[in-house]
């Protein structure tokens, strides 16, 4: 979920990432992408919407109670090569769905649309959501970007999306098209500039199947105006007779067919108004007196016309606009939805903010009753009185038309649903199950302790007690005011004691925590420097009080007692822009708690003196303004650094960095990480995401430092969005972990492990 307008990031920010790689152009993506049926964010809350969340909670008449349920767990799993399995983490939605969709003619046939996290299907049986955009690979990483979707109404087998997070990336945005409910696609000849993680992802209905006709396709784009499919999305042509005035990087924000009248389609442009056909999209004409900045349009089965947008809520019937408005102070509204069996019967609900309000009508909208919500939660951790996590950033409301009552509500956290929006309360229940969409910046998996700590984006982080196939019981404690945690590290003789930092973008207040129950509890920093973003920790490997900061833009800070103090750090470079910023150039070495390394831009440097001082020892390893990188040390072995430079492969040194060598075998290391080595051996495992000469890309698992190497990887699931972070598990042989920008957390683990992380 974004934050920032998408062009302002293209000059150097990015949600998601700090700066936006020009992805160098891969061949175009099979026509047909296999997506097995059990195959396995980046989203922020913007500024302004953080800085009420950290304030306040949700409006005391909107949020009755809130009950905690029982929650599931055990996530489905991918199979991998040698013997390998792979899951996500439970951990329970947390960012954007931007969109619902309920097949009008087929039983709980419902789909999901995110904004940075790909697309999902509802599996009825348990309750679950079943990701069904898995297959793309890093090199299509931009298809995880949801910017629409839409079924033909006449047969439920057959689904469209639109997928592109970012226009500037390559390759573009394109259509898919599937004829097995998601379980497979085919890309179809339409690449267009697509920005799913920016501005008014929360509105419109880009994409539209014709009821009347299936084979008639439209697609509202940000950049390039309207198109129009005649033979079920094969061939495209540019709409021209759409005079609109199109407002930049919003464009034709919504299309919708009156499902009475043949031939009769509306499109909501932002900025202008709403036009309509009459002749199925061969000619446009504007409706006078429309809202200039619609969100969501609905049409009942009367063909009345309802629009939500930032003036209120208006209705088109028999040639006139109505204002039907809710009373009150609101009139920013976006989510919309009519009764398919009554079509008295709408909800809307205003448009983005965390007191989002709810308001249902009977009688098309001549009076409206606010409704309150009572809670149900099947995470744990969303359960917080004081910030209940429901509707925050609602963007979609809709009907279920073969249930009497049943109503879903997708928001910036989650999927909710009632069985009766009749009552007041109503009664929310969040279904996450499947949906994991969070955004990592870092991961441990310590030889004590938990199984895995996680340093997220939005949603803080985890303890992750209950192992991984449960949701965990709360979120990274200590610092009620954080919601990322931007890096965090444990010293290697004492993994019990643990240092995390992060903070609160919408008001730029950062600082750090210390445990010592190896993620428990946490104490806030005695002190931190103001206006100061902390990037990266690495801590002593015997003084746990002893550990260095990378800051954005500025000079990197070191303390030796545990953050009471803070001395800037000699001989290094000011850090890169945060906090999108996804590389680990910062390690300690895991033997001398004297000595710490940092690596950027080719150039490696060392401190033997506590992190006081860094000195430069090594410039020749090759750079590129894009690449990916990380430097790590390894357990038991004083002096030994390695680097991965992705496209320029993984080097390795075992003189503190002075020199490096090249390992021959991997042509590409994206990411790279140490685990517990088999036993009977003392040479660590050691994991790589990127390309192995002759075996080609993937996940790869070495037992002797790099010389040999056996996929582990998933060919149904590639963990392709974005991956940014990968750590090996101390506790356990053959886990790995990767951490991705808006899939959530996954897992790799040999099928007959039976201990900590059982996949059932």
């Amino acid at each position: 979920m974004s934050v920032p307008n998408l062009i302002k990031i293209l000059k150097n920010i990015t949600i998601g990432q700090s700066l936006i790689p020009p992805i160098s152009a891969s061949p175009d993506p099979s026509p047909i992408i296999n997506l097995k049926q059990n195959s396995i964010i980046y989203w922020t809350l913007t500024l302004g919407l953080m800085g009420v969340l950290a304030g306040c909670g949700n409006d005391s008449q909107q949020i009755e109670t809130i009950t905690p349920i029982k929650p599931v767990s055990a996530m489905p799993s991918s199979i991998g090569e040698n013997g390998y399995r792979w899951a996500n983490v439970s951990i329970g939605g947390g960012s954007f769905v931007t969109g619902i969709y309920i097949h009008p003619k087929q039983k709980d046939l419902v789909y999901l649309r995110t904004d940075i996290g790909g697309f999902y299907r509802w599996n009825a049986a348990n309750k679950s959501w079943i990701p069904i955009t898995d297959s793309f690979t890093q090199a299509q990483q931009t298809y995880y970007g949801g910017e629409a979707l839409a079924f033909d109404a006449n047969n439920p087998n057959i689904v469209y999306i639109a997928a592109g997070k970012y226009s500037a990336w390559q390759p573009k945005g394109s259509i898919f098209k599937s004829s097995d409910r998601g379980q497979t696609w085919q890309k179809l000849n339409l690449d267009l500039g697509m920005d799913s993680n920016d501005d008014y992802r929360w509105a419109g209905m880009r994409l539209a199947v014709n009821p009347h006709n299936s084979k008639i396709i439209f697609f509202g784009s940000r950049h390039d105006g309207l198109w129009k499919s005649q033979d079920a999305g094969t061939t495209w042509t540019k709409v021209t007779s759409l005079s609109a005035k199109l407002t930049p990087k919003i464009g034709v924000l919504g299309i919708l067919f009156d499902k009475q009248k043949p031939g009769l389609v509306y499109a909501n442009v932002f900025g202008d108004g709403i036009y309509q056909s009459t002749d199925t999209g061969v000619t446009w004409s504007k409706i006078e007196g429309s809202p200039n900045q619609p969100q969501r349009m609905a049409v009942d089965n009367k063909s009345n016309l309802y629009v939500t947008a930032k003036s209120g809520v208006s209705k088109y019937a028999k040639g006139v606009w109505t204002n039907i408005t809710p009373s009150g102070k609101e009139t920013f509204f976006n989510a919309l939805a009519i009764n398919p069996k009554n079509p008295n019967e709408i909800i809307v609900a205003t448009g983005q903010s965390v007191k989002t309000k709810i308001y249902q009508s009977s009688d098309g909208g001549n009076s409206w009753t606010e409704k309150k919500a009572s809670l149900q939660h099947t995470v744990p951790w969303w359960y917080d009185p004081t910030h209940p996590m429901f509707s925050i950033w609602t963007s979609a409301i809709e009907f279920d038309p073969h249930i009497p009552g049943k109503v879903w509500l997708t928001d910036g956290f989650g999927i909710w649903q009632t069985n009766n929006i009749n009552v007041n309360p109503v009664v929310w229940t969040n279904y996450q199950q499947g949906h994991e969409e969070v955004v990592s910046f870092a991961l441990a998996a310590p030889a004590k302790g938990p199984v895995l700590l996680s340093a997220l984006a939005d949603v803080v982080g985890f303890y992750h007690d209950k192992g991984l196939n449960a949701y965990p019981s709360q979120r990274l404690q200590g610092t009620p005011e954080w919601r990322d945690t931007l890096s965090l590290d444990y010293s290697q003789n004492n993994p019990q004691r643990v240092v995390r930092v992060g903070g609160a973008r919408w008001n730029s207040t950062y600082t750090g925590a210390t445990s010592s129950d190896g993620g428990l509890t946490w104490k806030k920093f005695p002190s931190f420097p103001a206006n100061t973003m902390p990037l990266r920790v690495a801590v002593s490997a015997t003084d746990p009080n002893q550990f260095v900061i990378i800051t954005s833009k500025a000079q990197p800070l070191r303390t030796t007692d545990g953050g009471a103090s803070w001395k800037k750090v000699a001989g290094l470079p000011d850090g890169p822009g945060g906090p999108w910023f996804w590389n680990h150039p910062l390690a300690a070495d895991k033997v001398d708690g004297n000595t710490f390394y940092y690596h950027r831009e080719g150039k490696t440097y060392r401190s033997t003196d506590g992190g006081s001082s860094f000195t430069l020892v090594n410039s020749s390893l090759p750079h590129g303004q894009w690449n990916s990188y990380a430097i790590k040390t390894v357990p038991g072995f004083k002096n030994e650094v390695w680097a991965s430079l992705d496209k320029n492969g993984l080097f390795r040194s075992t003189d503190g960095g002075t020199n490096f060598t090249k390992l021959p075998s991997v042509e590409r290391a994206s990411l790279f990480a140490f685990g517990k080595p088999p036993q009977g051996s003392t040479t660590p495992a050691l994991y790589l995401y990127g390309k192995v000469r002759g075996i080609g890309e993937g996940i790869f698992r070495s037992l002797d430092r790099g010389q040999t190497w056996v996929s582990i990887g998933s060919r149904e699931n590639p963990i392709g969005n974005e991956p940014n972070t990968m750590e090996g598990s101390w506790q356990q042989f053959g886990l790995v972990f990767i951490g991705t920008n808006g899939r959530g957390i996954f897992y790799g683990i040999p099928q007959n492990s039976k201990t900590i992380a059982q996949i059932p």
